[in-house]
């Protein structure tokens, strides 16, 4: 039988490690039997039977290097010095535009520094630049898709709403390498989420060096707010560690319209809140070589915000005769206090040259928040004379959720097939808290049946198996499978209701890409998916926006599932033709919804719809002259929802266009000028009714110092029209039309200094990019 045995060395120049040099193991014949690219620090190694062969190494601009190898025993060939070709180039320059987008057969991988209107912003302004994705009213979703999850480095991030909105603006995009838009995700990744995964690559730092980038950024609309960030990197033999913090003052203006038509007439009402967006956050990486195979590191994330904000709401109410009959002005102070933790300990090892690796980590996630909202209500006469005090009240909620997480990760390539494989056991906790006192009497006095505690607890087990096969040069499938069982509790402790819920789901995966030639290439994929309610729409009791508003969870919700089947055609990797068409069954959503008898807006939650969603878009990314390069998409999109409850609600549906268009000018070496606009026509899905939402950005950024400083400006919506309008829902015979605008037009100036040393000395091979780890439900 024949023996395994080691061969390895390191090549080097004169003056330092040769990484990517070729080694290619022959037999006497010639025959190639193996070969590899060194490492980062120049070594290699590799298993070989018992015998003889011929080494070579070879690299661009050095003399081979060859040798005749006897294995009997395993061989150490030490330091290989290979010297410079006497003809080599002294310098040869090539310039090249990186690819703004690149398709791969499961994800859009979009490259961040291309924009300059990112420029100083975070990963939100980032994220509202790539193509096909939609930020607005604190969700992050693909045209297509519903919301989408948000991983960092492959991991999730275990927030939604306005906690993970306020946690990506604490990240900088000029941090941000690039923006993976997977809309299908394979089966490695969780199965949660009806709008697939968004993977932001954070920048590692080269691998022999020290960098230290500073960026300060003051934003003005009604108010202003000062950000400062700083990112620092550090890479050295076997260890590489990231130290980030990002601090930020100062205060932002929100506005809401809403109209409801009651029977007995308008109730117009008008808020103008002014919200602080003081927050402060943190980021710690470390990682260490154990040897050439193994490495281990851990990871913190720290986010703390202080959104407070003091509100004012002026309802003018109109009898049938659409006559002012009265003023309803509600004035409150809102306290808000939210932190998220987060911990995370991996050991990635390989455990062969054949490529097998395998990857373990373990995350814990906790997250606190309390709001502390007093509000008065007052009634006047048309004329503003002061008639009485409505209701006066101070509502007091608490989050607090925590989960705990282990993943294993092994990717086994074989002879017919590449494999992966592994498995996950999380376990979350959540107890929310309202208490609401009545503060009418000027002292605060507990109203029982307006407060509740509620506990919810969610264990989730999942295992999975993903294999990619390369059939031929033109057809590669990847298939997998992930099975996951779930069990959930949650208990009321003013209702004295239990409630629980357990459920075994298989989710498979299906890609299939086909590249005719270089001009012509298809890629198909479907995915089925699950969407879980967050801990917040569970919690049963109210939480009282102001005396005439208010908004309650619903014990009883299910998950909803999505199959999603996803066609694109490339014409010679500029034009994409993309077809999508997904059905969604048992579908969850808000439901506005209003009380005539008592004139109150009700914010529930429920499992009512079934939808089939569908479009057909255009994608065209071009340089259509050295010094512009522009990216562009329109798509038509339809849907058919059916209503599976009675919620006194008609269906709508209307097509709906999109188109955006992105371009980069590069106005001189140092000089960039960023031209965006978007456009959405109106449309009707399911229950709401959307009005028209367009946007113009213009931004200029110039380097200064050989690259080491930027400059930045930025136009944000330049017309103030990149905002929710028209937000149109009939129920119960009862019209409500909705609008917000969270302060979409601004200016920011930004400016950023980055400097370090390139020329650390670096001995070993050093860590690579992390690994996939968990996913917590909200």
């Amino acid at each position: 039988m024949a023996q395994s045995l080691q061969l390895k060395g390191k090549v080097t120049d004169a003056a330092a490690p040769l990484a990517w040099a070729n080694v290619v193991i022959t037999s006497p014949e010639g025959k190639i039997i193996t070969g590899m690219t060194t490492l980062e620090d120049g070594s290699f190694e590799m298993e070989l039977n018992k015998g003889t062969y011929n080494l070579k190494i070879s690299f661009l601009g050095y003399n081979d290097w060859q040798k005749e190898i006897m294995m009997d025993t395993p061989v150490d060939l030490g330091t290989i010095v290979v010297s410079e070709s006497a003809n080599t180039l002294q310098q040869v320059v090539i310039k090249t535009n990186k690819k703004m987008v690149e398709q791969k057969i499961d994800r859009l991988v979009y490259t961040v520094d291309n924009n300059a209107a990112a420029a100083g912003g975070d990963a939100i302004n980032a994220m509202s630049t790539a193509p096909g994705l939609v930020v607005q009213n604190n969700a992050i979703s693909m045209l297509g898709k519903g919301a989408s999850r948000v991983m960092i480095d492959g991991r999730i991030v275990a927030l939604s709403g306005e906690e993970l909105i306020s946690f990506l603006k604490s990240i900088s995009a000029s941090d941000i390498k690039n923006i993976e838009i997977i809309t299908n995700p394979p089966a490695k990744y969780e199965a949660a989420g009806d709008g697939g995964l968004i993977n932001i690559i954070l920048k590692k730092g080269a691998s022999d060096s020290w960098k230290n980038s500073t960026t300060l950024t003051y934003d003005q609309n009604t108010y202003g707010s000062t950000t400062l960030r700083n990112n620092f990197l550090y890479n050295k033999d076997k260890l590489k560690f990231t130290v980030s913090g990002t601090g930020k003052s100062g205060n932002t203006q929100s506005r809401q319209d809403l109209d409801t038509y009651y029977p007995g007439g308008l109730w117009e009402l008008k808020y103008k809140g002014k919200q602080k967006t003081d927050h402060a956050s943190g980021r710690i990486t470390a990682d260490y070589a154990l040897s050439d195979r193994t490495s281990i590191g851990a990871q913190y994330l720290g986010n703390f915000n202080s959104p407070d904000s003091k509100d004012k709401t002026v309802i003018n109410i109109f009898n049938t005769g659409k006559t002012l009959d009265s003023l309803l002005i509600n004035n409150g102070r809102n306290n808000q206090h939210s932190n998220s933790q987060t911990y995370n300990a991996h050991i990635i090892s390989k455990l062969d040259t054949l490529g097998r690796n395998i990857a373990v980590d373990v995350d814990y996630f906790t997250f606190d928040a309390k709001i502390d909202n007093r509000f008065t209500a007052e009634t006047f006469s048309p004329d503003a004379a002061f008639l009485n005090v409505n209701q006066a009240a101070r509502n007091i909620s608490s989050q607090n959720i925590n989960n705990f997480t282990i993943k294993a990760d092994m990717e086994h390539p074989l002879a017919f097939a590449s494999l992966s494989y592994g498995a996950k056991v999380s376990f979350s906790n959540s107890k929310g808290a309202i208490q609401y006192y009545n503060t009418i009497s000027g002292s605060p006095e507990l109203d029982p049946n307006r407060s509740n505690t509620f506990e919810y607890r969610e264990r989730n087990q999942a295992v999975y198996i993903n294999g990619t096969k390369k059939i031929n040069d033109k057809f590669n499938v990847q298939l997998g499978l992930r099975l996951e069982n779930t069990q959930t509790e949650g208990y009321s402790q003013t209702l004295n209701q239990n409630n629980t819920n357990n459920y075994f789901k298989l989710f498979p995966t299906v890609y299939l890409s086909y590249t005719e030639n270089d001009n012509h290439s298809f890629l198909f994929n479907y995915g089925k998916r699950i969407n879980r309610p967050g801990f917040r729409d569970l919690n049963p009791f109210r939480a009282y926006l102001n005396s005439n508003s208010y908004s309650e969870g619903n014990p009883f919700l299910q998950p909803s599932y999505n199959d999603n089947f996803d066609l694109t055609y490339t014409y010679k990797g500029k034009l994409r033709t993309n077809a999508f068409f997904n059905v969604i069954t048992n579908g969850y959503g808000v439901v506005f919804s209003s009380n005539a008898a008592t004139n109150t807006q009700i914010i529930s939650r429920e499992n009512y719809f079934k939808e089939y969603y569908y479009g057909i878009g255009e994608n065209y990314m071009a340089t259509i002259a050295p010094w512009w390069q522009s990216q562009n998409l329109i798509y038509l999109l339809g849907s058919k929802t059916v209503f599976a409850t009675n919620i006194q609600a008609v269906p709508m549906n209307k097509m709906q266009v999109y188109l955006a268009t992105n371009n980069t000018f590069s106005l001189n070496k140092q000089t960039k000028l960023q031209l965006d606009y978007l456009y959405c026509s109106p449309y009707k899905r399911g229950l709401y009714e959307y009005g028209t939402v367009s946007g113009l950005n213009l931004a200029v950024k110039r380097s200064f110092l050989n690259d080491n400083m930027q400059v930045a400006v930025l136009f944000n919506d330049i017309f103030n029209t990149t905002y929710l309008k028209d937000y149109t829902s009939v129920v119960n015979g009862i019209k409500q039309v909705y609008n917000e605008n969270n302060s979409s037009r601004f200016v920011r100036v930004s400016l950023t200094y980055n400097f370090g040393n390139n020329k650390v000395k670096v001995d070993q091979r050093n860590f690579g990019n992390e690994e996939e780890k968990k996913r917590t439900e909200n």
